[in-house]
């Protein structure tokens, strides 16, 4: 395996979503955020630094989309377990966007055997509305922006469906659907 930076904060995600379960199963609202907060950081930080760093690859893509499966999945069940109240008055919104968000992936696997990893611009923009969502929901007690930000996860899944449509072969870094587009010609 290839051990670069970018390469370690995806995996760094992965390790750090069992944790995450246990800091909430424990009640430890302070380690659940500590987590939480530097799984957001890593996932941020790790896209950029491989392109930065000329480190970008497709074992990158792939762990990085794990990464985000790993911390998108852990994190409701984790705030079930430290604030079931939020679950119960978001629930309908948190259903919705774990649909959403697996939804494209069944349509990968069916037409590809494997995950997508696109990491698309609408897809960059959505996840980082769904960590502020997800902040200000937490922090906060405020909807809003996460409500708004399952809209863009709603754009982001038929983007990424289309593009799975489109391609012949599974790629990873398409930058939007005209950019799949325009790599089929």
């Amino acid at each position: 395996m290839n051990l670069t930076l970018p390469n370690l904060l995806s995996l760094y995600r992965l390790a750090a979503a069992p944790f995450l379960l246990v800091s909430a199963y424990v009640g430890s609202e302070a380690f659940f955020f500590f987590l939480f907060l530097s799984m957001l950081f890593s996932d941020a930080l790790d896209g950029l630094l491989a392109r930065i760093l000329h480190q970008t690859s497709k074992l990158g893509a792939r762990l990085d989309s794990y990464g985000d499966i790993a911390t998108y999945l852990s994190t409701p069940v984790a705030v079930w377990w430290l604030w079931p109240e939020i679950i119960k008055d978001e629930m309908v919104y948190i259903v919705a966007a774990i649909v959403i968000y697996i939804f494209p992936a069944f349509f990968s696997f069916a037409k590809f055997g494997q995950l997508a990893s696109y990491h698309t611009w609408i897809t960059k923009l959505s996840a980082g509305l769904m960590s502020l969502g997800i902040i200000f929901l937490l922090f906060f007690h405020i909807s809003t922006v996460f409500h708004i930000a399952i809209a863009f996860l709603i754009v982001e899944a038929v983007e990424n469906i289309a593009i799975t449509h489109i391609l012949s072969e599974p790629k990873s870094d398409i930058r939007s659907f005209w950019d799949a587009r325009i790599s089929q010609k």
